[in-house]
């Protein structure tokens, strides 16, 4: 594939009811202004809408690079970029699948994805995440026995690093006072590896990422987003999901996005 860039033409957008996007020259604002939790508010480009997801076009090796700065460092709802399958249906009429991704993404409280032993389940993140794997497979009919015993601590810290490496958990928390300044992120996505870096710094780095060896899984779909949402997802058996109000605009500016295949 050729390279893409914020200006190539191919995004499909989402702009909700509450949501706008804007183009000044190369600089974009996805922006969610203020209102309730009853509305769910989106600002977002992707490639993928209206695909199959075994027409999603990025696979390994590729770099991405995406120039951002945020409203605000306690952003509510969620936020991010990368790559990922779309499993829950946003964009189209597709199968419910189980989740694959790898993206820096940001998600404030009461969002709570706690799907990494030693790290928050909210916060700004370099995360990867990969369900559609063989381990996670033979541990699934264990789940109704394992997700109670979750709840007893010394056997979450002994088995919940068996499960979190079956679903191919990977993150890393980034410090909050990134998110206002313009910093540059990127997503170096190998066949064995990803490496993240922010500024040229490494922040993260993990082993058989999505589209790896150990995956079996389609191509993922790249995403851009801004939004009013929060999840929670936990081991020992908290689910939901819900929208939040939002008490004064906030947006994520971007002035550079490059995705370079190898």
């Amino acid at each position: 594939m050729q390279p893409v860039t914020l200006t190539s033409g191919q995004w499909k957008r989402i702009e909700l009811p509450g949501s706008r996007i804007e183009q000044h020259a190369s600089l974009w604002r996805f922006a969610n202004t203020p209102g309730q939790a009853e509305g769910y508010t989106n600002a977002q480009i992707d490639d993928y809408q209206g695909r199959r997801r075994q027409q999603f076009p990025w696979r390994p090796p590729l770099t991405l690079t995406v120039r951002a700065r945020f409203s605000h460092r306690d952003l509510r709802g969620t936020a991010g970029f990368g790559f990922w399958n779309d499993p829950f249906l946003m964009t189209g009429l597709r199968l419910p699948a189980l989740p694959r991704a790898l993206w820096f993404f940001h998600g404030a409280p009461p969002h709570d994805l706690k799907l990494a032993k030693d790290v928050p389940g909210h916060g700004w993140k370099a995360a990867t995440v990969d369900a559609i794997r063989l381990p996670f497979f033979l541990l699934a009919p264990t789940a109704p026995l394992a997700i109670p015993l979750m709840n007893i601590k010394p056997l979450y810290e002994a088995l919940w690093p068996v499960g979190q490496r079956a679903i191919g958990v990977s993150e890393h928390l980034l410090p909050a006072d990134l998110l206002p300044e313009w910093h540059t992120y990127t997503l170096a996505w190998g066949r064995e590896q990803a490496v993240f870096r922010v500024d040229g710094e490494v922040v993260h780095t993990t082993g058989d990422p999505p589209g790896g060896p150990g995956g079996l899984g389609s191509p993922l779909g790249f995403v851009l987003w801004i939004d009013n949402q929060a999840l929670t997802l936990t081991p020992w058996g908290r689910f939901g999901w819900r929208t939040v109000d939002l008490p004064r605009e906030q947006w994520m500016e971007v002035s550079e996005l490059n995705i370079e295949p190898e």
